[in-house]
């Protein structure tokens, strides 16, 4: 797997997006790809917590007939958490202070999920 790329691709959208504090990768089954986080964050433990999430949502859009899950935002008190399918087998969680523009996250992370899922993709052919 090309972790170097996938770094790139987490540093490059923190550059773009004001606000972003922490960024990582998990598989759908919670176990980290990679990370971009503070010393304060437990980047496996994040993985875990989101997977699990992925889990809950992919059911709810589906229960309620709203189609694919594509993402979800859940906000606290000191800014929120990002949670973004990556295909049908990752997810990227970015982590947000009270500043961050939510509209310009979402439109920045579209064209970095795509190239996620593609560096993504080409490691499991290889």
């Amino acid at each position: 797997m090309d972790h170097e790329a996938l770094a790139m691709e987490m540093r490059g959208l923190r550059e773009q997006v004001t606000g972003i504090t922490d960024t990582a990768l998990a598989a759908a089954d919670g176990l980290l790809i990679a990370a971009d986080t503070a010393d304060t964050i437990d980047p496996e433990g994040l993985a875990a917590i989101a997977a699990a999430g992925l889990g809950i949502a992919r059911r709810a859009a589906e229960a309620t007939g709203r189609g694919t899950f594509r993402q979800t935002v859940t906000y606290g008190s000191q800014g929120c958490a990002a949670f973004y399918a990556v295909g049908d087998t990752a997810l990227m969680v970015v982590l947000g202070d009270e500043g961050i523009d939510l509209d310009r996250l979402h439109e920045e992370t579209r064209p970095a999920l795509g190239r996620i899922g593609t560096i993504l993709t080409a490691s499991e052919g290889a």
